[in-house]
C-alpha cells in the first residue's frame, strides 16, 4: 500500500501564522511608538488602521510574488 503525505498542503498555514505574527508585532510596535508621542486617541487609532492596511497589502503582494515564483519554477521544471 502506498503512503500518502499531506505535508505539501501546509504552506498556507505556515504563511498565515508567520504573517499574523509579523502583523501583530509590527502593528503593536507602530501603535506604541505613536502613543509614546503624546498623540490623541483618534490619531493612535488612525495610525493603527493605516498600519494594518499597509501591512496587509504588503503581505498580500509578497505572498503573490512568492506563489508566482514557485509556480513559474514548477512549470519550468515540468518542461
Amino acid at each position: 500500500m502506498a503512503e500518502t503525505h499531506k505535508s505539501h498542503r501546509t504552506g498556507w498555514l505556515r504563511a498565515a501564522v508567520l504573517g499574523a505574527n509579523d502583523g501583530i508585532v509590527s502593528t503593536a510596535s507602530l501603535i506604541v511608538g505613536i502613543a509614546a508621542a503624546n498623540t490623541s486617541k483618534e490619531q493612535i487609532l488612525l495610525a493603527g488602521v493605516a498600519g494594518l492596511v499597509a501591512g496587509g497589502m504588503s503581505m498580500a503582494a509578497g505572498e503573490y510574488v512568492s506563489v508566482s515564483s514557485q509556480s513559474d519554477t514548477q512549470n519550468a521544471e515540468k518542461e
